[in-house]
């Protein structure tokens, strides 16, 4: 029993050498082969010595993934390159974009006015300033950048007494040039508000400021009711 045991594994071991060693025969058989070919190669571009002889330490398609990797580093590139474009066009429309400004007239239970002549109205109350346009000590907005701007002024007054006469005109100036305006003139009404908002093209450096007519007066503005208020909707990229 033992013997034939032992006859069994020898003649698998037998039978396992000549299926390697037939293996090996076949492939450089092969190998062989393909090195000994005169024609046209039928592996195109690949290498055949490093297919049959160095399948795991060669790469046999170096080249073409080489150029692979050189096309698409260099798209990348140019991708990386127009985003930054973009990126910048972005940053020139929208950069300086934050513009807008909202102030008051203080509280006062007396008039302003009335003068002898126009007289800008200084909204010293500023609750909002952003990109420094509005000058609270003059009253007057400045375009940081061109663009359409938004302009909305309230225009309040209380003369506190039945029958006197309630009497102003106020209006909203760009550039010495009259835009908008509000007004009131009788004796039936003892206090009057008005809003009035308008769209306005400006370049940079335009002024914009609110003021009252002269022999006109507001009176009774003990809750901040005079308003000025203006924002950038949109600018122009070329000034």
């Amino acid at each position: 029993m033992k013997f034939v045991a032992v006859s069994a594994v020898c003649l698998w071991g037998v039978l396992c050498l000549c299926a390697s060693v037939k293996a090996i025969g076949t492939l450089e058989l092969m190998r062989d082969a393909a090195v000994g070919w005169t024609g046209a190669l039928p592996c195109g571009k690949w290498d055949c010595e490093c297919a049959f002889n160095s399948q795991r330490g060669c790469c046999c398609v170096a080249n073409e993934m080489s150029m692979l990797e050189d096309r698409t580093f260099m798209r990348m590139v140019d991708m990386w390159e127009q985003l930054t474009r973009l990126d910048n066009d972005i940053k020139e429309v929208t950069g300086n974009n934050k513009i807008a400004f909202t102030a008051a007239m203080r509280s006062r239970s007396d008039c302003f006015g009335p003068f002898t002549s126009n007289v800008p109205i200084r909204y010293y109350a500023v609750s909002l300033n952003q990109g420094n346009g509005y000058n609270d000590a003059l009253g007057t907005f400045t375009a940081p950048r061109a663009g359409l701007y938004s302009f909305s002024f309230t225009t309040y007054s209380n003369v506190g007494v039945d029958g006197e006469r309630l009497y102003h005109k106020v209006q909203l100036i760009k550039n010495n040039e009259v835009v908008a305006s509000v007004w009131e003139d009788n004796r039936e009404d003892t206090e009057d508000s008005a809003t009035h908002s308008v769209l306005v093209s400006l370049r940079q450096g335009d002024q914009v400021y609110v003021e009252l007519l002269s022999g006109r007066s507001l009176c009774g503005n003990t809750k901040e009711y005079n308003r000025f208020s203006g924002y950038l909707v949109y600018p122009f990229t070329q000034e």
